[in-house]
């Protein structure tokens, strides 16, 4: 049996200012930082026959963080990379929201009928997830696998694995940075076991 461990990178600068990064990129935060170790800590006693990641700093950075003291290769792949977003990358939700009113409705409510100017599209993303897992089952049939990307293409990679139409891509929990989702591949079945859950983060709020 294959199970994944999939994560999000950490807060950025970005994230903090409420900018769209895609295949653009900004500094983790310290707080995106601390998350990217809580997490480390949480997953401290799982042995990974290998980590993926998108190929974005901000990715890279919080694998490294994930991992710690642990001696593990980074495997980069364009195809974890977040959505592309064209024009829209660098620029605030609220700037697009009023300038571009029907695509930004569309991105966030009705992906099967968003038509990006520049960039991606959710079809054209949802050909490089599966071009990755034909990857990860070519090259794994059992162990633990930690994948470190973004909040877009973790959406992807749960709509397929559960096999739901694009309409209901934004369904299911939120991807808040540094939340886990843990699955088990066995053949073509599928099993979620944890899906965004941020309980690492939550801990220390507590203290």
């Amino acid at each position: 049996m294959l199970t994944l461990y999939i994560t999000r990178h950490g807060e950025t600068l970005w994230n903090t200012e409420k900018k769209l990064q895609g295949w653009k990129d900004s500094e983790l935060t310290e707080n995106g930082k601390r998350n990217g170790r809580l997490l480390g800590e949480r997953l401290k006693d799982i042995d990974f026959a290998a980590v993926y990641s998108s190929p974005s700093q901000r990715t890279l950075a919080t694998a490294e963080l994930i991992l710690g003291e642990k001696q593990t290769t980074i495997l980069q792949d364009e195809n974890l990379r977040e959505i592309n977003m064209g024009d829209w990358e660098g620029q605030t939700h609220s700037y697009l929201q009023e300038t571009f009113k029907e695509a930004y409705h569309a991105f966030w409510n009705s992906p099967h009928l968003y038509r990006p100017e520049s960039g991606e599209s959710f079809e054209q993303l949802g050909c490089r997830v599966a071009g990755f897992l034909h990857r990860l089952k070519n090259d794994h049939t059992s162990g633990n696998v930690l994948v470190v990307t973004h909040t877009v293409l973790i959406k992807a990679l749960l709509l397929q694995m559960k096999k739901l139409p694009l309409e209901k891509f934004w369904e299911g929990a939120y991807i808040h940075d540094t939340c886990l989702t843990v699955m088990e591949l066995d053949g073509e079945q599928v099993n979620i076991i944890l899906e965004g859950d941020v309980s690492h983060r939550e801990e220390v709020a507590f203290h």
